[in-house]
């Protein structure tokens, strides 16, 4: 498939949002994401504001669902988005219910391997159970707690060719990569490729990076775009 950058929008406010989504556009990126700094401060209300500013955009819905799977799924369908996350943490019924109602509103489902103890397995679980796309991810908490300590965090890149190689379906690394590592992640056949911190979101406030991010994005976007077509899954 041919790569897609995402912008992940860990922002606070609606209007944030849809300013920092049409800067994007404007540069060139693909999808955007209500990340879930988004969802929890405005929930519907904000993928909603992003859908009426953007209505032919695919919107990512980063829920992060744990239970109550069909009802999430559903709500955030009618509020205009087209993908949403749900957890490999959650149990295999809430995975399905989160799988059924996509298909019943027309929506993708991303599963989420973060935590998982062994995070190949988790990544063929969630392909098993019927999601459309892996996100292979390394926690916020996990990364900062760890580096903390003095120790070295854990990198998306460490096992995402494994991952790769163990499903059929779209793989997006996220958590902690820096922006070349971003823009490296098609070289690993993962073609979903997320901005976020610190290229565009301030990691600590939680709000729009300073500087002229909109020139930035549009190298970022035209060297991702660059890499052509992505072969997706190594799965026999």
């Amino acid at each position: 498939m041919k790569p897609v950058v995402q912008i992940s929008l860990d922002v606070t406010s609606r209007q944030e949002a849809v300013d920092t989504a049409a800067m994007a556009m404007r540069a060139g990126v693909d999808w955007l994401e209500a990340g879930t700094p988004l969802i929890i401060a405005e929930g519907m209300h904000g993928v909603r504001a992003l859908r009426e500013a953007f209505p032919d955009t695919p919107i990512v819905a980063d829920l992060k669902t744990m239970d109550g799977g069909y009802l999430e799924a559903e709500m955030m369908a009618k509020a205009g988005a087209t993908h949403v996350v749900v957890m490999a943490r959650a149990h295999d019924e809430t995975i399905r219910c989160v799988i059924q109602a996509g298909r019943d509103f027309g929506v993708k489902v991303m599963g989420d391997n973060l935590a998982c103890d062994d995070m190949v397995d988790g990544a063929k679980r969630l392909e098993d159970l019927g999601c459309d796309y892996v996100i292979h991810h390394i926690g916020y908490d996990e990364r900062r707690g760890i580096a903390a300590r003095g120790e070295r965090a854990p990198n998306p890149l460490d096992q995402l060719k494994q991952i790769v190689a163990a499903v059929s379906v779209p793989v997006q690394a996220v958590g902690g990569l820096s922006i070349e590592q971003a823009i490296a992640t098609p070289s690993y056949g993962a073609p979903l490729v997320v901005l976020g911190a610190p290229l565009t979101i301030d990691a600590d406030a939680f709000r729009t990076a300073d500087g002229d991010v909109e020139s930035s994005l549009r190298l970022i976007c035209e060297k991702v775009h660059a890499y052509g077509d992505v072969p997706v899954g190594g799965k026999p």
